[in-house]
């Protein structure tokens, strides 16, 4: 039988990782595992036999999970076998820099990188990178024929770096192109896919190298542990030399946060769809508002990017944002008058979450990198979700009243 995809997220005997008898998974909270014998223990350190040895290499509720992730983003309705590997890390920051240290980069090397990414990740490229004599190259990716000659002509290029849709413009762009671009140039393809999560999209089967999750969003649900995945179909690449950057740094994910994002994962289908459901209704409402300049949702079909998410993607997930006619005075007005939206600097999770990138999240990106990429003084970035759309809607209304000093 082939399993559906919220089939794959609610099986945990999947792969036969848990004892036939127990219907749902432990916390395997032991820190190391023991052997019967020396003999046994002899084979398993030499690799003649496989086990668990120290929970700092891997753990039991760590693999389950690592072995849903990988089937997910390799799920297709087709009758096509996708044999993809996956690792846990404990978040998504140390995904990245680990899966780039597996890359063993070098002074002199390079990555292209789209401007409007997260801003942490921007952080680390301009300080641990950048300073070990990386070329970072920012670029503006809707700009391809730019992009595709710079990728064709940097010198020891090794990463083109993407995230579509963008954090926090919601800008989507041609996974399939860069990638081939990518390979044609003899780099690697680098996918940070956590705002549709495989739900929505799968970038290794447009051509992607790898994949990032920070999965604290949307695949673990709830805001209740932190969490990082490295997804690829180089599966010797991810088994020998990412996994042992793992071992050896001790950054994989906890056994507590691995059963959490376990839990998480079963209602991903229903909870993904109404974040969508909100997120439409909520843009075509803005839309209509004379206070707002812009809104960035890529399911809207004047959005710019509608057709390319319709063609890579399978719906346009929860995440949208938009600018406000005003400036940055306008938006802290707008952001001091959310009563019923959380302000935070995260995302996924059931309640609406709200932020101003400029003074949050990427205020650590040099301003005029920023403002370059659409990361202006009024942008403002939702989580939209899954409560009653007329509340979110209500306070959004008010707060946009307030910061233009009219009434309702």
């Amino acid at each position: 039988m082939k399993k559906g995809f919220s089939s794959i997220c609610i099986d945990d005997h999947i792969n036969g990782f848990l004892p036939e008898n127990i219907h749902t998974p432990p916390i395997y909270a032991g820190s190391t595992f023991v052997y019967p014998s020396i003999e046994k223990a002899i084979k398993v350190f030499k690799g003649e036999d496989k086990s668990y040895i120290y929970s700092r290499w891997n753990n039991p509720g760590v693999a389950l999970i690592e072995s849903k992730i990988a089937l997910l983003e390799a799920y297709t309705t087709e009758n096509i076998i996708n044999d993809y590997s996956a690792l846990a890390f404990s978040s998504g920051m140390a995904a990245i820099q680990s899966l780039l240290n597996s890359l063993y980069l070098k002074s002199g090397d390079s990555i292209i990188a789209q401007g409007n990414i997260y801003g942490t990740t921007v952080e680390l490229m301009d300080t641990i990178y950048k300073n070990a004599g990386i070329n970072i190259i920012y670029e503006d990716f809707d700009n391809a024929d730019k992009v595709l000659n710079l990728i064709s002509k940097t010198k020891n290029l090794k990463v083109v770096y993407l995230e579509s849709p963008a954090n926090p413009t919601l800008s989507c762009y041609d996974i399939k192109k860069y990638s081939k671009a990518a390979a044609d140039a003899g780099a690697f393809s680098i996918v940070d896919n956590t705002f549709s999560t495989p739900y929505f999209q799968r970038p290794l089967q447009s051509g992607a190298d790898f994949v990032i999750h920070s999965t604290t969003k949307f695949l673990n649900g709830h805001g209740t542990a932190l969490g990082g995945f490295v997804i690829s179909k180089h599966k010797q690449h991810i088994e020998d030399k990412l996994y042992t950057i793992r071992k050896v740094t001790g950054s994989i994910m906890s056994a507590t946060d691995a059963w959490h994002l376990n839990n998480g994962l079963k209602t991903l289908e229903i909870r993904m769809e109404k974040h969508q459901q909100n997120s439409l209704i909520l843009a075509k409402f803005l839309l209509e508002n004379k206070f707002i300049d812009k809104v960035h949702y890529p399911g809207i079909e004047t959005n710019k990017y509608h057709q390319l998410a319709k063609e890579q993607m399978f719906g346009f997930g929860g995440m949208m944002s938009f600018n406000l006619k005003g400036n940055m005075e306008t938006a802290v007005r707008f952001m001091k008058a959310i009563k019923f939206c959380k302000i935070t600097a995260s995302l996924g999770t059931p309640d609406t979450l709200i932020q101003h990138p400029a003074s949050m999240t990427h205020i650590k990106v040099p301003k005029e990198q920023r403002l370059a990429y659409g990361i202006n003084d009024t942008l403002i970035r939702i989580s939209v979700g899954m409560e009653d759309i007329k509340n979110i809607k209500e306070d959004i209304l008010n707060a946009l009243h307030v910061a233009n000093n009219e009434k309702i």
